[in-house]
């Protein structure tokens, strides 16, 4: 009896909807695996600061329709390297989520030279900016019984606007 193995990039996307599975973040759940030479260098999911309150104790502060009290899983992932001195280069970040323009310029930065993502993000200026860089971005296949978290409005205020409504 045989059975068929995941591809490296099969396997490495499942590990990051494992990871997503860490987030504190109730609007969507994302997981980043940054790997190099088929070599797990680092992890990172969607949730607060360290230290800080989550969005699942707390709720989640909305600004512009974004919830602010997180990083995201991409941030976490660099953070993590770049606590333990692993250099990122030529890395190759897996993530459940299509990279935003600001997790787009920080793995410009960082040198990953290449994004396989699970879930479309809209973001044309995110999709310019990596294809101007050279950046290899590139849809994965959804790993087996994996579910996207969708968005969801939580927010915790009465006025999206009023800062002071938000927890």
């Amino acid at each position: 009896m045989s059975r068929q193995r995941p591809t490296w990039d099969a396997y490495f996307l499942q590990i990051a909807a494992t990871v997503s599975g860490r987030s504190t973040c109730l609007r969507r759940a994302v997981g980043a695996v940054l790997v190099r030479d088929r070599r797990i260098l680092a992890t990172g999911y969607n949730g607060s600061p360290e230290g800080l309150p989550h969005c699942t104790d707390v709720g989640c502060l909305i600004v512009d329709g974004h919830c602010v009290r997180t990083l995201h899983a991409e941030q976490n992932a660099l953070l993590q390297a770049a606590a333990h001195g692993v250099s990122t280069e030529g890395a190759t970040i897996y993530v459940t989520s299509e990279p935003c323009l600001q997790c787009t310029k920080m793995l410009l930065n960082a040198r990953v030279r290449r994004i396989v993502y699970l879930d479309p993000y809209d973001d044309a200026l995110a999709r310019a900016l990596r294809q101007q860089a050279g950046i290899a971005c590139e849809r994965g296949e959804t790993p087996v019984g994996f579910r996207f978290e969708r968005e969801v409005d939580v927010r915790v205020g009465a006025d999206e606007g009023d800062p002071s409504s938000q927890a």
